[in-house]
């Protein structure tokens, strides 16, 4: 008997000792309740600057922003004293949650076999438990696109929020068919085609692209004429169907000034109804006729080279800032993964070279909500709108900023990832170099 009782205290112990580790192993986890930010600088971005304002969180939502507010009973109160309160940041074009390592085929996911691929879906192959997911938020990152990158149409992009243990519950309410459209000159400076092989390739392309739109204009005629019955189902055609009855966006691909303008002209062409043009790395040279489509840009990675020799070093820089002047509606990307983090900077270099820091702050805030049409839930702090922002220590475009709270869709982020875990492992490290 007294055996009995002894293993069986061993195994209780054990099972507790198990218990215990799992639990320290855990990462801390978000906090979701009612909350207070108050006696902060509150940018709204679309109601100006509220000094010793607060914010008050209920249910994932805004409830009230201004002074002297009525704070519930139950709130959890944050002193903001010297802190700024922004909107969380959206980065318009990436492959964070598609890739981990990209030297790794085994991790990436963001590029399938196929040029005319539309019902691959983005959303469906986000790694909610990436390591650089944390990494980006804790910078104030707290939204992004994620897109396929690929051939022709490389499928479907997602906008999501980075928060949550399955892609649904990070969906961010949008969704955009990639089109990347033919190039009309080379690849770079590796690309030695003659002119004559270049010509051909890009023909073919535009071919390849027409045909791949006839048939869709001619899938969705049967589609709504037959309303489904007696049409086979084809899943590439059946993809296209919200772009074709305007319910879905197509993200046209394009960066050389030439390749804008036929873009442009195929768009017209063909009458495409919801578009949003991404890269326009060249897009300031033809602004003047993107204006005139009434088309707004992701425009991105600001932190580049110019594409030609020949041009400023800074034109990826004032890029932005030129297609703004000329009336265009700017938004902002990063095309990373890693380094989806950066965003706030690839802003700063576009405020500091002709867009300003209101309008640098707007696109990467309510403009690309206006774009994805999730303005009534991200880009502001608004009553009503989802609680998703971040409180600083001063100007989130500057390095030296300190983020110290991000909130997403009312939770309380813990601002812990891959490298804060590094770098608390190896701040005091046992045993010690000078221990032998």
């Amino acid at each position: 008997m007294a055996k009995r009782i002894q293993s069986t205290i061993i195994i209780i112990t054990v099972l507790l000792c198990a218990f215990v580790f799992a639990l320290e192993a855990q990462n801390p986890k978000g906090k979701y309740g009612t909350f207070v930010l108050k006696n902060g600088t509150v940018q709204t971005v679309t109601r100006g600057v509220i000094q010793n304002g607060s914010v008050v969180i209920v249910n994932g939502k805004i409830t009230a922003v201004g002074t002297n507010l009525s704070i519930p009973a139950e709130a959890e109160e944050i002193d903001c004293t010297g802190q700024w309160i922004f909107p969380g940041m959206i980065d318009s074009g990436t492959r964070l949650g598609l890739t981990e390592v990209r030297s790794d085929s085994r991790t990436t996911d963001f590029n399938e076999i196929g040029d005319i691929i539309p019902q691959m879906k983005a959303l469906t192959a986000i790694n909610p438990n990436s390591v650089l997911i944390p990494v980006t938020r804790i910078n104030g990152v707290t939204t992004v696109l994620a897109a396929p990158e690929g051939d022709l149409i490389p499928g479907t992009a997602a906008l999501i929020n980075l928060y949550g243990y399955t892609p649904d519950q990070m969906f961010g309410g949008f969704e955009g068919l990639v089109l990347n459209f033919p190039k009309a000159g080379r690849e770079g400076l590796a690309d030695r085609r003659s002119e004559e092989d270049v010509k051909k390739a890009y023909d073919k392309a535009i071919a390849r692209l027409n045909e791949v739109w006839d048939m869709a204009v001619q899938y969705h005629l049967l589609d709504s004429a037959t309303k489904s019955k007696g049409v086979k189902y084809y899943p590439e055609m059946q993809a296209m169907m919200a772009v074709l009855r305007g319910e879905r966006s197509v993200m046209v691909e394009a960066n050389a000034a030439k390749d804008i303008q036929a873009a442009l002209q195929w768009i017209s062409a063909r009458k495409v109804k919801k578009v949003i043009l991404t890269g326009v790395s060249e897009g300031w040279r033809v602004a003047a006729e993107i204006k005139k489509a009434g088309i707004p840009v992701i425009v991105g990675p600001v932190l580049s080279l110019p594409d030609r020799e020949y041009d400023r070093y800074d034109r990826a820089y004032s890029n932005p800032g030129l297609l703004k002047k000329a009336g265009v509606k700017v938004a902002l990307r990063t095309k990373h993964a890693e380094n989806v983090r950066n965003l706030p900077y690839h802003a700063a270099f576009a405020a500091a070279y002709g867009l300003g820091k209101e309008e640098a702050l707007r696109s990467v805030t309510i403009v690309p909500a206006e774009i994805f049409g999730v303005a009534d839930r991200l880009g502001s702090i608004e009553v009503g709108k989802n609680a998703t922002l971040f409180v600083c220590d001063g100007d989130p475009f500057e390095t030296r900023t300190a983020i110290n709270l991000v909130f997403i869709d009312g939770w309380n982020v813990p601002m812990v990832s891959r490298q804060t875990q590094l770098y608390e492992e190896f701040l005091n490290r046992e045993p010690g170099l000078s221990k032998k």
